[in-house]
């Protein structure tokens, strides 16, 4: 055996020992923020961040070479399964942290992540890399340098931006802090906005902050559901064809967008699919406003409480150029029923002469059209698009010219 071997087998449990101990250290950093009452957010996002920068990437290095080594050995095939199914767990825990709607939420998947990655490294070291070592026909130092290749090419992109102080690294904090602060003006959708378009110039080359970014959207949006949100994506056009089926439940939710994104992008102009997805995916749709806004048509067909069914297309090329955006749909019914009257009242008060907005709703919204009368007459219109029974459609508008 090697002495290169060796010192190979020895940089590989030393990398997995600091791997785990950084991980170990932003849980605690996030526990012991949550101990002495700071805010949940900047550690979970900071954890999430270095799993996306840090240990995602080595897990796929491994992957795609000790993994594969091993697998030739019968005897480890079954356990190199089991370990590949366990990073895609460790995702979703990661996923869940970022997507945490509390400290308690956050705390109890830092805490899932760093005892199932503690355990994975410990199988790890002690049966997959003793096996490849004795083994004649594996040479260790080898699979070292592929992995340093694979992870190289990983962090190429941000090579540039590593050779002085990480500007980007710095100003994303502050970034997400400003949005934070537009939530608490009541400005929160403005803050959505913000941070999506960040996403969008980071995310092909500054995929960590991407994934940062992506938390902070999703902790984001929760803030703006009593806002009246105005995004470009609209109804399908009448007519465009029968549209396939992604239902991405199955998917671990890092893995989500992505499948969403690549399915959009192959779509032809004027055609689409319906989402199907385990939670209210308004975090992508700022994403796509960010990337696509004015090429995609968005709309909602069921709005929860288990299931979200939503129509993504791509526009026509006639509508691109012509620049043409149907109304939007309020869709009221994911919001408790005590949030929905003001929802609707703050939409109606953005609205210009002329323009409305296409209101959705679980039952007949009657009441509401008397309040309508009492604060606006002669200034509102009201059409009936759908009468139920199972679903409501109103398009409410405000008039050109107010009747005198």
């Amino acid at each position: 055996m090697a002495r290169s071997e060796s010192e190979a087998f020895e940089a590989m449990l030393s990398h997995h020992r600091s791997l785990e101990e950084d991980l170990g250290g932003r849980v605690k950093a996030l526990v012991d923020g949550v101990s002495g009452g700071a805010p949940f957010a900047p550690p979970a996002a900071e954890l999430v961040a270095y799993f996306g920068s840090e240990i995602l990437p080595h897990a796929l290095a491994e992957e795609q070479s000790i993994y594969r080594a091993a697998a030739r050995r019968p005897e480890l095939s079954a356990t190199v399964a089991e370990m590949e199914d366990e990073h895609r767990i460790l995702i979703t825990q990661a996923e869940r942290i970022a997507q945490a709607a509390t400290a308690t939420e956050a705390v109890a998947a830092a805490g899932a992540l760093s005892s199932l990655f503690a355990g994975h490294v410990a199988k790890e070291n002690e049966l997959i890399l003793p096996k490849l070592l004795e083994d004649d026909h594996v040479d260790l130092t080898k699979l070292l340098e592929e992995m340093h290749q694979l992870l190289a090419h990983h962090e190429a992109p941000a090579a540039a931006a590593a050779t002085s102080p990480d500007a980007l690294g710095a100003i994303v904090p502050l970034l997400v802090r400003a949005a934070d602060e537009l939530a608490n003006a009541e400005q929160g959708d403005l803050g959505c906005r913000l941070v999506a378009s960040a996403w969008a110039v980071l995310r092909p080359e500054r995929p960590e902050l991407a994934t940062r970014l992506t938390a902070a959207l999703h902790r984001l949006v929760r803030k703006v559901t009593s806002e009246p949100v105005t995004l470009r994506g609209t109804k399908a056009a009448a007519g465009a064809e029968p549209p396939s089926l992604l239902d991405v439940r199955p998917l671990a939710p890092a893995q989500r967008h992505g499948a969403i994104f690549s399915s959009y992008v192959a779509l032809a102009p004027g055609a689409s699919f319906v989402l199907v997805n385990d939670h209210d995916p308004k975090p992508l749709q700022y994403q796509f406003e960010a990337e696509h806004a004015g090429e995609y048509t968005w709309e909602y067909l069921e709005g929860g409480p288990r299931v979200w069914r939503v129509r993504i297309g791509k526009a026509s090329l006639r509508a691109q150029e012509d620049g043409e955006t149907a109304e939007p749909d309020l869709d009221v019914r994911p919001l408790t029923h005590g949030n929905r009257h003001a929802v609707i009242f703050s939409t109606y008060a953005a609205l210009g002469p002329g323009a409305g907005f296409v209101l959705v709703n679980d039952h007949d919204p009657r009441p509401l059209r008397y309040q309508f009368e009492a604060q606006h007459a002669g200034e509102y219109t009201w059409d009936y698009l759908e009468a139920g029974p199972a679903i409501w459609r109103v398009r409410i508008g405000r008039v050109a010219s107010p009747a005198a």
